[in-house]
């Protein structure tokens, strides 16, 4: 493949995301899979990574930065936790390596933060944190996903953080709680409709009732037929109003976020923001800056190791 400098792949949980790469970080050529930790542990996880370097005609020696699950316990080999507050700038440094016969590759650290009151931890988060890291933001940023992650750069450094479940917690109430009857039937996607301004509303003035306004759900299904898809917007509304509120009251003012997020979870939180009165809000598409994150830690790492072709 001409011009290719490296590999790079985002492998999580559930999913799996490869790009070959030029030096200047052009995306020459991308593999993606729902080959996520389960089946790729099953299959190994260098066979899987050789299947999707074979398809693409990438030769042996061409060296692959990896973030993600993949190097969890549960993963290809273990990247052990960085202690936060930490920079984010010598994350490749500390990149492990992965036993690969047929080239080197390297596996980014996820972070910890190891507070008595306020454990935590990420991983491949912080690969997206890099390209901020790099420009010295100093404010919050905002990772919305299953596990949405809330950060507080100070003038680069990952200061600290937070996780709220909300994707998981949606994931939960729609499909095996009381109130998935009331959201059976609707449709995919969601917006910012009044069901779901209503809902952040709500969630932002008072948090402590999220229980109560969560079950009024089911209520409004039996007693007044509410509609499916309002259920649905005004679930999604609860939830990441009750996110925001709970990154206020941890992390300070949320004006001046960076939304680091794709596909339709990223106009949800921007409105949201807007919503919730938080002013000068910017948007980061996801995938670009896990991308950029892993070119950049590429460069660092095997630039020094002279392991490039």
């Amino acid at each position: 493949m001409d011009g290719l400098a490296h590999v790079v792949v985002d492998w999580g949980t559930s999913s799996f995301r490869l790009w070959a790469l030029a030096a200047d970080g052009r995306v020459l050529a991308e593999r993606r899979s729902a080959q996520g930790l389960a089946a790729s542990a099953a299959e190994g996880f260098e066979a899987v990574l050789e299947s999707h370097l074979a398809a693409l005609g990438v030769a042996d020696g061409v060296p692959v930065m990896m973030c993600g699950m993949v190097g969890s316990r549960s993963g290809w080999i273990e990247a052990a936790y960085l202690d936060a507050p930490l920079r984010l700038e010598g994350l490749a440094e500390r990149a492990v390596a992965a036993p690969a016969a047929r080239r080197p590759v390297r596996i980014l650290p996820g972070i910890a933060q190891r507070s008595p009151s306020h454990p935590d931890v990420m991983r491949g988060e912080e690969t997206q944190l890099l390209a901020l890291a790099a420009e010295g933001h100093d404010g919050l940023v905002c990772l919305p996903g299953t596990h949405s992650k809330w950060v507080a750069l100070e003038t680069g450094a990952l200061a600290g953080f937070a996780t709220f479940m909300t994707g998981e917690l949606f994931h939960l109430l729609r499909t095996a709680s009381v109130v998935a009857p009331a959201i059976a039937g609707a449709t995919d996607g969601g917006g910012a409709t009044e069901a779901f301004a209503g809902g952040v509303a709500d969630a932002m003035a008072a948090p402590e009732t999220a229980g109560n306004r969560l079950f009024e759900l089911r209520a409004g299904w039996l007693l007044a037929g509410t509609a499916p898809d309002t259920a649905r917007d005004r679930l999604s509304g609860l939830l990441i109003g009750l996110e925001l509120a709970g990154a206020a009251r941890r992390l300070g003012r949320l004006d001046g976020t960076v939304l680091i997020a794709s596909g339709p979870i990223a106009p949800l939180y921007r409105d949201a923001l807007a919503l919730a009165g938080a002013a000068g809000i910017r948007l980061r598409d996801a995938e670009s800056c896990v991308r950029a994150g892993l070119h950049a830690a590429a460069l660092a790492a095997f630039q020094t190791e002279g392991a490039q072709p």
